[in-house]
C-alpha cells in the first residue's frame, strides 16, 4: 500500500462525540460498518453460525470474496447487506464474452437476490492491479466489469447491485507524502481513469483497502503512532491540514487523484482496513483493539476526514483467521479476524466507537474432544525423526504462531514440537493416526496452553472431508516454519 501523508484527528467536545455515536447508532446505513467473511479455513463455522454471529454484534453488511451459494442462502432474509466478489481466476473468462457474465450472474445475483439476500454489489476481482501480479489481470478486469454490468442490465437488477472492484491502495500515491497531492499510478493512470468513469456512470463507488499496519510492516523507520488514531509524534502538514493519522491521509490521497482527474463525487468505501494479531513482532492482540478500536471510534464520530467530512463506510478486515491463508506476503495473513477461528472474540471492541456492548462470540458452537498432541517427556530432540515431523506438520497444518515475538514465542524446544503435532492433529480431526509421528508423540488431557499461547481443540464439522495439503505456499511456509522450530531445537 502506499504510504501517503499522515492525518488530522480532530477532537469533538465530548457532547457532540456522543451524540455522534448516538446518532451513528441509530442510523447504521448512514455510519456504517461491515466485515469481510473470508472462508479460507481448514474448519468452516456452519454458515448459519456465522451469520447469527453478524447479526448479534450488529454487523449491517459483508464483504464476500466469492459466491458460496451455502453462505448467500444462509444470509436470506438476514437483513444484512452484501458485497459478493468474483475471483480474479474467473476474470479472463468473463472478459472473453457476455455469456459467461450472464450465466454467472444468473447463478449467483438473480437467483439469490429473488430469494432475499439482499446483494447490493458485485466486486470483480480483487486487489486484481497489485505491482506483485506484474500485469496479469491488467487487461481483463475492466472488460470483466463492463460484461458483468451487462448482465445486471438485462437481469433488471442494475440499479439495485452495483459493480466495483476493490483495489489496494497502491493504485494511488503522492510524490511528495502529501495527501493534496494524490494522484493515480503512472503505469495504470490511463486504466484507472476509464475505471473511475465507468463508477461514476454507474453510480458506484471506489473501493479501496487501507492498511497502516502493511505500512508498519514495510518499513521499519515507520512511525509507530502514525498508525494509529491517538495523535503524532511525526505528523504530515499538508497546507491547512495536519494529518496525525496514516488512515486519513492515505484516504485523503484517495480522494485528491479522483478530484485531480475531475472524479471528486465519485464515493469511497474502504474495502478493508485492520490489524493482524499474531504472525509479526507488530502482530498482536494490543496493537489490534488499539487500531481497530480507534478506528471504530473515528468513523463514529462522524466527522469523516479532512477532504471528506461525514460518515465513512467501511468493512473490517476480517471477521475470523483463516489458517489455510497464503502466508507468502507474512504469517500475520492468517490472523486478520477480530475472533479466533472459533467464533470467540480476541478483545474487547465495541463497534459503536467505544460505547456500547462489545464483540459477542458465536453460538451454539461444537468442539471435538478436550486432547491435544504433544511431544512425548521421553524423545530425544537431537533426533533426525523430531526435525521431520515438524517440517511435516507444519507443511499441512498452521504454524504461524510460531516465531519471533509472536503469540507462542516463549516456548521452549519441546513446547514447540508439540505445538505443531497439536495443530496437525487438530487439523485432522484428531484422528488417532495423526498423533504418532513414528512414536514421538502422545495424547493428552492436560491443555497445554501457556502464556499467549493457545494450543487450541478444533471445532467439529461433522463428516469432515479429508485433509489435504495446504499447496504451494503451505511448502513454502512449512520450510519457514520448520526452520525456525528446529533452529531453537539446536
Amino acid at each position: 500500500m502506499a504510504r501517503a501523508g499522515r492525518s488530522l484527528s480532530q477532537s469533538l467536545p465530548v457532547a457532540a462525540l456522543v451524540l455522534a455515536v448516538a446518532l451513528c447508532a441509530a442510523a447504521r446505513r448512514t455510519c456504517a460498518i461491515g466485515v469481510n467473511w473470508g472462508t479460507q479455513l481448514s474448519h468452516q463455522l456452519p454458515a448459519s453460525t456465522v451469520v447469527r454471529l453478524l447479526q448479534d454484534n450488529g454487523f449491517d453488511r459483508v464483504k464476500l470474496f466469492d459466491a458460496e451459494d451455502t453462505i448467500l442462502g444462509a444470509l436470506k432474509g438476514s437483513g444484512i447487506q452484501v458485497m459478493v466478489g468474483i475471483p480474479n481466476d474467473l476474470l479472463a473468462d468473463l472478459a472473453a464474452g457476455g455469456k459467461a457474465a450472464d450465466n454467472w450472474v444468473a447463478k449467483n445475483v438473480s437467483g439469490h437476490v429473488r430469494d432475499g439476500v439482499d446483494i447490493r454489489y458485485v466486486a470483480v476481482g480483487n486487489e486484481p492491479f497489485l505491482e506483485t501480479f506484474n500485469g496479469t489481470y491488467l487487461n481483463t478486469t475492466f472488460p470483466a466489469m463492463q460484461n458483468i454490468q451487462a448482465a445486471l442490465v438485462k437481469a433488471g437488477l442494475a440499479d439495485k447491485v452495483k459493480v466495483t472492484v476493490p483495489l489496494n491502495a497502491d493504485v494511488y500515491q503522492s510524490p511528495t507524502g502529501k495527501p493534496s497531492d494524490g494522484d493515480f499510478r503512472a503505469d495504470i493512470h490511463g486504466l484507472m481513469l476509464t475505471i473511475v468513469q465507468f463508477l461514476a456512470s454507474t453510480g458506484a463507488p471506489f473501493v479501496a483497502n487501507v492498511y497502516p499496519f502493511i505500512s508498519l510492516y514495510a518499513d521499519p523507520n515507520f512511525p509507530l503512532d502514525y498508525a494509529f488514531f491517538q495523535g503524532s509524534s511525526s505528523p504530515v502538514v499538508d497546507g491547512g491540514v495536519t494529518y496525525q493519522n496514516t488512515f486519513d491521509a492515505n484516504h485523503d490521497t484517495l480522494v485528491a487523484a479522483l478530484r485531480r482527474n475531475g472524479f471528486g463525487n465519485v464515493s469511497v468505501v474502504v474495502g478493508e482496513v485492520g490489524w493482524p494479531t499474531d504472525g509479526d513482532a507488530n502482530a498482536n492482540l494490543d496493537y489490534a483493539r488499539r487500531f481497530n478500536q480507534g478506528f471504530l471510534t473515528h468513523i463514529a464520530s462522524g466527522q469523516g476526514t479532512p477532504l471528506r467530512p461525514g460518515p465513512v463506510d467501511a468493512y473490517l478486515f476480517s471477521l475470523i483467521d483463516e489458517d489455510r491463508k497464503s502466508i507468502q506476503p507474512g504469517n500475520f495473513e492468517r490472523h486478520w479476524g477480530i475472533f479466533y477461528y472459533d467464533g470467540t472474540p480476541k478483545y474487547p471492541l465495541s463497534l459503536a466507537g467505544g460505547n456500547g456492548s462489545t464483540l459477542k462470540p458465536a453460538r451454539g458452537v461444537k468442539y471435538l474432544d478436550k486432547k491435544w498432541c504433544v511431544l512425548k517427556p521421553s524423545a530425544n530432540l537431537a533426533d533426525q525423526k523430531v526435525g521431520d515431523s515438524v517440517s511435516y506438520a507444519c507443511g499441512l497444518a498452521d504454524c504461524s504462531s510460531l516465531g519471533y515475538k509472536t503469540s507462542c514465542a516463549g516456548l521452549d524446544a519441546k513446547g514447540n514440537v508439540s505445538y505443531a503435532y497439536n495443530i496437525y492433529y487438530q487439523t485432522m480431526d484428531q484422528d488417532d493416526r495423526a498423533c504418532d509421528f513414528n512414536g514421538l508423540a502422545t495424547t493428552t488431557s492436560v491443555d497445554p496452553s501457556t502464556g499467549t499461547c493457545r494450543f487450541i481443540v478444533e471445532i467439529d464439522v461433522g463428516a469432515a472431508a479429508p485433509r489435504s495439503a495446504m499447496g504451494v505456499a503451505a511448502g513454502w511456509a512449512a520450510a519457514v516454519l520448520a526452520a525456525f522450530v528446529l533452529s531453537v531445537l539446536l
